[in-house]
């Protein structure tokens, strides 16, 4: 039978075995009763003793090695709060497959926002062995920041941004009329985005054509439900679609973000020279500006 008889289990049954096993690994040991934060093989013997087919602590250890369970580090991870979360990813890839069919008539595009700053940020860069080290120049001037808001097309890779000092309701609505510009012939844009209050701001909302929200944003209780009077309603083919709350992962543009940093934020030179780095800013996005499958296949909607 072999230390504990890990022989027990035919090969016809060792995958439904894998699965009970790593069901219960996953799952916390209080749960069980097992007063620890992490398994042990001898709390796995005790707790599965019903069904596995082993006795012994050797028995288990080879019966996990034949199965492929590992004792592996683990690593941190974070999950989404929101209850809707399937119904809104479902949401996000029927607009994507439609994007995708019809791409004539419908365009799909994640959004987002990034903050930079005059101050370089610190990276690795080749420098002589030894104590020295590579020194980022600082400006004696304030940290000064730059906005930029910014929509890929989840198809294409096409780019379309714009630079500001801050993301005011005004630069929102300039954007998206910049983001109409770029797709004239579109019967319908689905702003993929995440929940930040300010994207569903009444004057914003004002510019776009009727939205409907499956799941409503949680607005500010102090602000109206209309927009100011002399917002122009200009009925921009424009429906913005909701991520789920508190999941950065889904947004793919947030890797078009770590792509400028390491390309043109770590270590820049140009901290006395702020209208020089917002120019270097606008030429990485620039090469983006009729589509990269290059972008697409970074940030993870292309296979490698």
């Amino acid at each position: 039978m072999g230390a504990g008889g890990s022989q027990h289990f035919p090969p016809q049954a060792e995958p439904e075995a894998r699965e009970r096993l790593l069901h219960t690994v996953r799952k916390p040991p209080e749960l069980a009763g097992v007063q620890r934060s992490r398994w042990r093989l001898q709390d796995l013997l005790e707790v599965c003793s019903d069904w596995l087919s082993v006795s012994t602590v050797a028995g288990l250890w080879k019966l996990l090695k034949r199965l492929a369970i590992r004792y592996k580090r683990g690593r941190h991870t974070i999950q989404s709060p929101d209850t809707n979360y399937d119904a809104k990813m479902d949401l996000v890839y029927e607009c994507l497959s439609r994007a995708r069919e019809e791409p004539d008539d419908f365009v799909a595009v994640y959004i987002d926002e990034h903050t930079f700053y005059r101050q370089p940020l610190l990276g690795p860069v080749y420098e002589a062995c030894g104590s020295g080290q590579a020194k980022a120049a600082l400006s004696h001037k304030s940290n000064t920041s730059g906005r930029i808001v910014a929509a890929m097309n989840a198809i294409t890779g096409q780019v379309t941004y714009r630079q500001a000092s801050k993301t005011t309701l005004a630069q929102l609505r300039k954007f998206y009329g910049d983001l109409r510009a770029g797709y004239p012939h579109a019967k319908q844009i689905y702003a993929i985005q995440d929940n930040w209050p300010v994207h569903f701001h009444p004057d914003v909302l004002a510019i776009l054509q009727t939205q409907h929200f499956p799941f409503p944003p949680k607005m500010p209780a102090t602000w109206s439900s209309d927009p100011r009077p002399n917002i122009k309603h200009l009925n921009l083919p424009i429906q913005i679609v909701c991520l789920p709350t508190y999941a950065f992962w889904t947004n793919p543009i947030e890797k078009l973000w770590r792509w400028l940093n390491q390309e043109v934020i770590y270590m820049h030179r140009f901290s006395h020279a702020w209208d020089k780095l917002k120019t270097a800013i606008s030429a990485f996005l620039d090469q983006f500006a009729y589509g990269s499958s290059d972008l697409l296949r970074y940030v993870g909607l292309l296979p490698n």
